[in-house]
């Protein structure tokens, strides 16, 4: 299964630290879900110079205290965080409509120095029936 959601940044580096992104990803436990976040120019048009950034994405599971390392592929303005089906198939128990809710974050790392935190959010872990893990 493959969830593709797009999002804008409201924020640009000129404004490092200012109010992230709050962002709800709805994940189906056993899933490979992928999120993408673009960065835009003011214009709203032109993608973001992101070709000097790192990215780090990861999910907290306050319940086991456990925190997952997200994939991350970076385009030219844009990034997608890829939560895999190996990860998800272990968030959350039994068969309730939200069997989990991760904490997760995108930090970028501009240049040698600078680390910026432009999304952060919550995944929905929606529990599934074939194949779900209990």
């Amino acid at each position: 299964m493959y969830n593709y959601s797009t999002m804008t940044s409201p924020c640009s580096p000129e404004i490092l630290g200012a109010d992230p992104a709050h962002v709800r990803w709805q994940v189906v436990r056993g899933d490979t879900s992928t999120i993408k976040i673009e960065f835009f120019e003011n214009d709203e048009v032109t993608y973001f110079d992101t070709s000097d950034w790192t990215y780090v994405a990861s999910a907290y599971d306050f319940k086991g205290d456990v925190v997952d390392e997200l994939e991350v592929v970076p385009g030219d303005g844009f990034v997608e965080i890829i939560a895999t089906s190996d990860i998800t198939s272990l968030w959350g128990t039994g068969y309730s409509s939200v069997v989990s809710e991760l904490a997760f974050d995108l930090e970028v790392t501009i240049g040698n120095d600078i680390i910026w935190t432009p999304v952060i959010g919550t995944i929905s872990v929606l529990g599934d029936v074939t194949g779900g893990s209990l």
